[in-house]
């Protein structure tokens, strides 16, 4: 019996979460995300491919420092201890392809247009950001989330990624009490 309570309120709690709007109920707040933009040097097929390669690798060096966050002021608070990293790991890459310019991390908070994102809509208006600058910063960008951690999985490392339920984890730790 406890069991098939245990999975309605699992079926519950998802619903809820699917059904409501993404600030929630009640909640007039808007939600806070930490954006990511890796600005390329250029639009030349050179400058845009590294950008992808440059993403590739800085989002496998991000993973392990994102696993366990659980806000966003966290989630900031990291990137910004962890600038020297996210340069070194970028102007590694740059150097290996040959590129003589360098990457420049910061955190902003800028204005960004409405930006779709699979099921994802980011409202048009200002977000703080990582801003990774390739050179001269002026190409097309890539971008995701860092908070939540929402795109993380294109990686090259996307195999290993595991996929936690913090609701599911916190439900079993409950359940074991209750016994």
């Amino acid at each position: 019996m406890k069991y098939f309570l245990g999975a309605i309120a699992v079926v519950g709690i998802i619903l809820i979460f699917v059904f409501c709007p993404m600030n929630g109920i009640g909640n007039k707040e808007k939600p806070e995300y930490l954006r990511i933009h890796i600005r390329a040097n250029s639009n030349s097929m050179e400058d845009q491919t590294v950008k992808y390669k440059v993403k590739d690798g800085v989002v496998d060096a991000l993973i392990p420092l994102l696993a366990d966050i659980d806000s966003f002021d966290e989630a900031k608070q990291i990137m910004s201890k962890n600038f020297e990293l996210i340069e070194k790991v970028a102007n590694d890459i740059l150097a290996s392809e040959g590129f003589s310019y360098k990457c420049k991390a910061q955190i902003d908070n800028e204005y960004f247009p409405t930006r779709v994102y699979d099921q994802l809509t980011l409202e048009e208006g200002y977000y703080d950001a990582l801003i990774l600058r390739l050179g001269s910063g002026e190409g097309d960008n890539w971008w995701c989330l860092v908070y939540p951690a929402f795109c993380f999985t294109n990686s090259s490392n996307s195999a290993n990624i595991v996929y936690i339920s913090k609701i599911w984890e916190k439900l079993k730790v409950y359940s074991r009490r209750k016994s």
